[in-house]
């Protein structure tokens, strides 16, 4: 595809090219950042050994407040370790002992509210009060103010408002490693198993950069819980870790920040500003490191600069592989096409992709590069959160800082040092022969062609398989620019509160045509199609049918199922291959109804503390909503859900709202669900016998209605609040 047809974004304008770039500011408050303050001390975190230490000599000397804000965050995560791997103590017995140890140190964690997705291979909420137990100053919350097909992504940690870590390193699992790599490092285990070299960076900042990334900590959990955090109270000792080396003193520094338009808020998009203008203003080099390489903003705009013939080289390290195969198929698909884009645009041979390599890596495995580091010029250095993907600029809560040279040579030099040693640590090398290396060839790329060795250096990418245009149109749904709009139903409930618009239809078009890619990809790039043959499924299936207790296990399954937040419709599927559509709808619905009456009858016999710690702030809004509301309510929240399955339904049993209103209701909601499952499972039962009874009209049949039915009982929903609730109504739905 040729450089012209990379699209640009025509509302984003790139900060003018000046021919005295190094004496001019690229800042600009408001439109590329949100703040421009100086940090008394900076120091760069390269890998996770160096932060976590970091870390916890910082948290130790804690006063009053420590605030941390994550995608992911667990508290079985290894901190320090013995020699031999032996793991010292964990983050969540670290944190309880800081909170036991100081009575005036008050400690906030906000994690990312996932979905289950992501599930697999993290830490059970501690709200269900299973496995880690927060001590009472340790406030753990979950984050599920972000808009559908978005994450909050930040990495932010501060303590006492004086002292900040931002980056992209979470305190979760399979994050730690040191620089060398090791491929084999007994440390590097979480939960009995080994994992691959994990590369990634921090900064740590203290003085106006400090307080200003404690105001973003304390805006985002009061949008997050609805609560205000007060600020720190003044402490007499500094918290910058003793171990801690800074880098450089007194620098300018910007912080850039993404935030999706949701709620009637516009939005921040200075993270993708701020990386344009740092490409637009690009002389001499532009160094990045990534973990994806996605955005076609991003990608039009190097594009560009490699079409100026007196542009800057363009180098681009990231990882050779992606995790797993569903990955596989979307993320690495698009930077495969971005990729091909860029360097057929690249008419002057300045445009460059490696990946780090060290020999004795368990194959299928690479060093993961999770870093997102931009160096331009030796005049700005970058690091945070956002990934050069569609996701983080629009979609995902982001949060990056940029330090300025300005013509400082004290400065221009720390970032100079920084970027050689970045590359020292791919190419096993010292970070003095890197910096006489790109001397004598005037290039980053021929530097790094005469350095590294057959057992550690920098490779170039070239293995890009070919993608079919279907296939990368596909995939790009799994990084969307702009946030999904789905507003919060039951807000409709609300007699104060107008209706808002529904769910575009395309958007469960989207879902359902990423499913189908991710179930297409499965069976093509794993070793599902080896064992699992059409054969083998009909025999399983048969053989469960006929079994006695197949029916009932199959009810039974939906209530353990909604706790542990199983996907309901992976059993309904499993039933209509098994006994067929009319009795596999049946035992599915029942099985959902049991659910929820299970939940109900929970409800009633639980305490209203105890429900206010599974769901949090959600309880008010929902409790008010079914009270006020009945069917109508439980109808609404069933089809688009605000809080999960079962804590719904232990809400609607607490607050005591009929029982046939809340039967009916949740038959309703979730009749549009179970008859699309049911129609795909019919067919999926018919591919596994015989392919050629397929009905492609009854599959993009059924995802039509399934959207259409959707849209009306969610515009008779709308119709039905549009009226004032009544007392006498109110005080009905109340026994």
């Amino acid at each position: 595809m040729p450089a012209q047809s990379i699209p640009v974004r025509a509302d984003f304008v790139p900060a003018p090219a000046s021919a005295a770039a190094t004496q001019d500011t690229l800042f600009r408050d408001g439109a590329n950042c949100g703040a421009v303050v100086r940090a008394d001390r900076v120091a760069f975190l390269v890998d996770a050994d160096d932060y976590f230490k970091a870390f916890i000599e910082a948290a130790e000397r804690a006063e009053r407040s420590i605030i941390i804000l994550a995608w992911d965050f667990d508290s079985r995560t290894g901190l320090c370790f013995a020699a031999d791997g032996a793991c010292r103590e964990t983050l969540g017995d670290f944190l309880n002992r800081l909170a036991r140890r100081r009575r005036k140190l008050q400690i906030h964690v906000l994690d990312w509210d996932y979905p289950m997705i992501f599930g697999h291979d993290r830490e059970f909420p501690p709200l269900y009060n299973l496995g880690w137990k927060p001590h009472r100053r340790v406030h753990f919350r979950y984050d599920d103010s972000h808009p559908v097909a978005g994450s909050h992504h930040q990495k932010i940690v501060v303590i006492d408002d004086r002292f900040a870590f931002v980056g992209g390193l979470d305190l979760t699992a399979r994050r730690w490693d040191t620089p060398q790599h090791r491929p084999s490092d007994p440390r590097r285990v979480a939960f009995g198993k080994p994992y691959p070299p994990f590369h990634d960076l921090m900064v740590a900042l203290d003085g106006a950069a400090a307080r200003e990334l404690a105001a973003i900590a304390r805006r985002r959990w009061r949008v997050a819980t609805g609560l205000t955090l007060p600020p720190a109270q003044p402490v007499a000792r500094d918290p910058w870790p003793p171990g801690l080396r800074a880098d450089v003193v007194d620098a300018r520094v910007a912080i850039a920040c993404t935030a999706p338009a949701i709620n009637g808020d516009p939005g921040t998009r200075h993270v993708e500003q701020l990386y344009l203008d740092m490409i637009a203003r690009a002389r001499r080099y532009i160094f990045m490191e990534n973990q994806y390489f996605t955005s076609r903003t991003i990608g039009a705009a190097l594009a560009a600069r490699l079409a100026d013939p007196d542009g800057p080289e363009i180098v681009l390290i990231t990882r050779l592989l992606s995790h797993g195969w569903l990955e596989e198929a979307t993320m690495h698909v698009l930077r495969t096409r971005l990729v091909k884009d860029l360097r057929a645009a690249d008419r002057n041979g300045r445009f460059h992709v490696y990946y780090p390599h060290i020999e004795g890596l368990a194959e299928g495995t690479c060093i993961d590069v999770h870093s997102k580091l931009m160096i331009v010029d030796d005049e700005w250095l970058r690091i945070g959160s956002s990934n050069l993907s569609n996701r983080s600029m629009g979609v995902d809560t982001e949060c990056d800082v940029v330090i300025e040279a300005q013509g400082e040579a004290r400065i221009a030099d720390t970032i100079r040092g920084f970027r050689d040693r970045i590359l020292a640590e791919h190419l096993g090398a010292d970070a003095a022969d890197v910096a006489e290396a790109i001397n004598r060839s005037k290039s980053i790329q021929g530097a790094l062609a005469a350095l590294g060795t057959p057992s550690r250096t920098l490779r170039p990418l070239n293995e890009l398989p070919e993608w079919s245009e279907t296939a990368v149109q596909t995939a790009a749904i799994a990084d969307l620019e702009q946030p999904v709009s789905l507003e919060r139903l039951v807000e409709q409930f609300d007699p104060d509160t107008r209706v808002r618009r529904a769910l575009p239809l395309w958007s469960t078009v989207a879902a359902v045509a990423l499913a189908v890619a991710a179930l297409t990809a499965a069976w093509r790039y794993t070793p599902l199609a080896a064992w699992v043959n059409a054969e083998n499924v009909i025999d399983w299936v048969d053989s469960f049918a006929r079994t006695w207790w197949a029916p009932l296990a199959i009810v039974l399954a939906y209530t353990p199922a909604s706790v542990v937040m199983f996907p309901r419709p992976v059993i309904t599927l499993a039933a209509v291959v098994a006994f067929g559509p009319w009795l596999g709808f049946g035992y599915a619905m029942s099985g959902i109804l049991l659910a929820a009456l299970a939940g109900y009858v929970a409800g009633q016999h639980a305490g209203r503390d105890t429900l206010r710690r599974l769901s949090g702030r959600k309880l008010n809004r929902l409790s008010k909503a079914l009270r006020q509301r009945g069917i109508l309510a439980v109808t609404a929240v069933r089809l688009v859900p605000i809080a999960p399955f079962v804590i719904e339904s232990l809400v609607a049993g607490a607050v005591h709202i009929r029982l046939w209103h809340f039967m009916l209701g949740t038959f309703l909601g979730m009749l549009p669900g179970v008859l699309t499952a049911t129609v795909f499972g019919d067919q999926l039962e018919a591919a596994l016998r015989d392919p050629a009874t397929i009905n492609y009209g009854v599959v993009a049949g059924v995802v039509i209605v399934f959207a259409v039915l959707t849209l009306v009982v969610r515009k008779w929903l709308a119709r039905q609040t549009q009226a004032p609730v009544s007392s006498a109504h109110a005080a009905s739905t109340r026994r």
